[in-house]
């Protein structure tokens, strides 16, 4: 088991890595809209939200030898089922063809104005 720490995604604040490879996987741990080089939440709107928390997963698939198009399964917790069509277009937008395996689960408010978090999982690329 590997950690992976890379200043391209929003520093682990708790007991918890920005990702861990094991036998080929990556897994990353959940992603809020934080801007990694300023450490301020993205707070514009649940598409700009959703796009810095992909970015961020991006960041850390990137750092650990991989990237979007190696996701196997991505889930989103969300505020609340209203912003369910903006992140989908977003989601597309920024996954393209790719289509993962993927849940999304209201969870409520989050606090500080986020209303997204994206988890993953994805293979090393050969």
């Amino acid at each position: 088991m590997k950690e992976i720490v890379t200043e391209n995604a929003p520093k682990a604040v708790g007991h918890y890595s920005q990702g861990i490879i094991d036998e080929g996987l990556i897994f990353v741990s959940g992603q809020v809209a934080t801007n990694p080089k300023t450490d301020d939440l993205v707070l514009d709107s649940v598409e700009a939200q959703t796009e810095q928390a992909l970015r961020n997963v991006e960041a850390v698939l990137l750092a650990g030898g991989s990237d979007l198009s190696h996701v196997l399964k991505m889930t989103i917790f969300v505020s609340g089922m209203e912003h369910w069509s903006a992140v989908n277009e977003t989601y597309k937008r920024i996954l393209g063809e790719h289509r993962p395996a993927r849940a999304i689960i209201p969870v409520g408010e989050f606090g500080d104005g986020l209303k997204i978090e994206i988890e993953a999982i994805a293979r090393v690329r050969k």
